[in-house]
């Protein structure tokens, strides 16, 4: 049986998207999705994106890791999954859509896509790092130098050491350019890798800094290895939250093919 899909990348993190509204795709072969998802054997990507009907909204996004399971919240993904219903004329330039971790809100113009976060009311701070989620799980500790790294096996260490364990979590490596530019590199749980390029991690870096003091900014410029993405936000009163986060960054169809 043949399926047609669509790569999709935001800043380097690449995507596989299938329009699924008629459920002709089986969201339970996490061998298929796996094997899709291969950069040896099959399409290549970080991840695998269902487009589906939703009862009272404009669609619901489903997100698989590239390990074939489902996952929790791919900010970029989000992005993408914006700009294929775009592309597929199911919205214009609004949508509100569903994904696992609930209602987002996004904007798309030309190839820009502004992303609503859920709001994050809670930021864990330690002696080495922040640890917080924006949809998923995000460690975020700052290094001098982010190029002499080695990103899979210290991103692997924590994201599988205590307290995280079985659970495990994304690693993201910062270092402060300014007040409103940090540099990014990303550990990701079920890529089980570095990334180009992580929505919910940036988003968690930006918040992070400006938890810990490091940027009085509520505009904040990320680089990443596959480009920038921008995250801004507001604090949530006088709680240490933060509310109307928003990740902004392009999002690109690279190609249509069969499988």
């Amino acid at each position: 049986m043949k399926q047609t899909f669509y790569k999709y990348q935001g800043t380097g993190n690449d995507f596989v998207m299938i329009d699924n509204r008629y459920l002709s795709f089986d969201k339970n072969d996490t061998k298929l999705i796996k094997s899709m998802c291969s950069r040896r054997f099959g399409i290549g990507a970080d991840g695998l994106i269902l487009l589906e009907n939703h009862e009272t909204l404009d669609f619901k996004m489903v997100y698989f890791n590239a390990d074939g399971n489902e996952s929790s919240m791919c900010g970029n993904g989000g992005r993408c999954i914006v700009a294929f219903a775009k592309f597929l004329g199911i919205i214009e330039n609004r949508t509100s859509f569903e994904a696992i971790d609930g209602l987002h809100h996004a904007e798309i113009a030309k190839t820009t896509v502004r992303l609503q976060m859920q709001d994050v009311s809670h930021l864990e701070k330690f002696d080495s790092h922040v640890f917080l989620n924006t949809g998923s799980p995000h460690h975020v500790q700052m290094e001098d130098d982010l190029t002499q790294l080695d990103i899979k096996k210290i991103g692997s260490t924590i994201r599988y050491g205590a307290p995280y364990n079985e659970a495990g979590t994304n690693v993201n490596f910062v270092t402060k350019i300014s007040d409103e530019l940090f540099s990014v590199r990303t550990y990701e749980r079920g890529v089980e890798d570095e990334t180009l390029s992580c929505g919910t991690g940036v988003t968690a870096v930006a918040l992070a800094m400006n938890h810990i003091g490091e940027t009085n900014n509520n505009l904040i410029t990320l680089n990443v290895q596959g480009g920038t993405l921008q995250v801004s936000f507001e604090k949530n009163g006088l709680s240490l939250g933060y509310k109307n986060i928003w990740l902004i960054g392009p999002a690109v169809q690279v190609f249509k093919g069969e499988i």
